[in-house]
C-alpha cells in the first residue's frame, strides 16, 4: 500500500448506502477513484451523490486506488482511530480480515434454537413423569403399608395409589418413600 500523501478535492459520482461504498471523480480528471465509507470521518453524515469532497489516495494490495481519509470542505478533521465497524484494513494486516455478520441476529437465532431445544427437553421429561401411560403392573396389594417393605419407586407409587391403609407418604404430596426409594425430581 503506497500513500501520496497529497489531498485531492473532488465530487461524489456515485453511491450504494446499502453496501456502503461509491467513486469520486477528482478535479484534475482522470479515472474514477473508489471510496469506502470507513474512509470518512466516524460520526459523520451519509455521503451524498454530487458532494464536494477532499481525500487522499491509496493503493491497495492490488495496486488498485482507493480515497482515504476523506473530508468535507471547512471542516478540519484530526487524525482518528480507524473507522470503528473496521479495526484495521485489510492490506495494513497484510491478511484477509473475516468478514463479520451482524452479531446480534447471529445471538439472537442461537438463543432461540437454545431456548427452543430447552423447553423441548423439559417437555419430554415431564411427559415421561406425569404422563406416561400406565404399566401393567405384576404388583398386587397384598397388605405391605412401609417403605422398608417395597423394592422399587415404582412398586411404592403403585402401593400408595391403589392400595388401602398404606404409610408411605409422610407429607401427603403423593410422592412415596421420598426417604427411601423416590429420592430423585424424576424418581421411578
Amino acid at each position: 500500500m503506497s500513500t501520496t500523501g497529497t489531498r485531492f478535492k473532488g465530487t461524489l459520482k456515485k453511491w450504494d448506502g446499502e453496501r456502503g461504498f461509491g467513486f469520486l471523480t477528482a478535479e484534475q480528471g482522470g479515472q474514477d477513484v473508489f471510496v469506502h465509507v470507513s474512509a470518512f470521518p466516524r460520526n459523520a453524515q451519509q455521503p451524498a451523490v454530487g458532494e464536494l469532497l477532499s481525500f487522499e489516495i491509496e493503493r491497495d494490495r492490488e495496486g488498485r486506488k482507493r480515497a482515504v481519509r476523506v473530508q468535507r470542505p471547512g471542516f478540519v478533521q484530526p487524525v482518528s482511530e480507524p473507522h470503528p465497524t473496521r479495526p484495521r484494513s485489510r492490506e495494513s494486516t497484510g491478511h484477509r480480515l473475516p468478514v463479520r455478520s451482524d452479531s446480534r441476529s447471529a445471538w439472537s437465532l442461537g438463543t432461540g434454537i437454545f431456548a427452543v431445544l430447552l423447553v423441548a427437553a423439559m417437555g419430554v421429561l415431564a411427559y415421561k413423569y406425569y404422563a406416561a401411560p400406565p404399566v401393567r403392573s405384576t404388583f398386587q396389594c397384598d397388605g405391605r403399608q412401609h417403605c422398608s417393605q417395597m423394592t422399587s419407586c415404582t412398586e411404592a407409587r403403585y402401593f400408595l395409589k391403589n392400595c388401602p391403609s398404606t404409610l408411605m407418604d409422610g407429607d401427603g404430596d403423593g410422592v412415596p418413600c421420598e426417604q427411601q426409594l423416590c429420592t430423585s425430581l424424576f424418581g421411578r
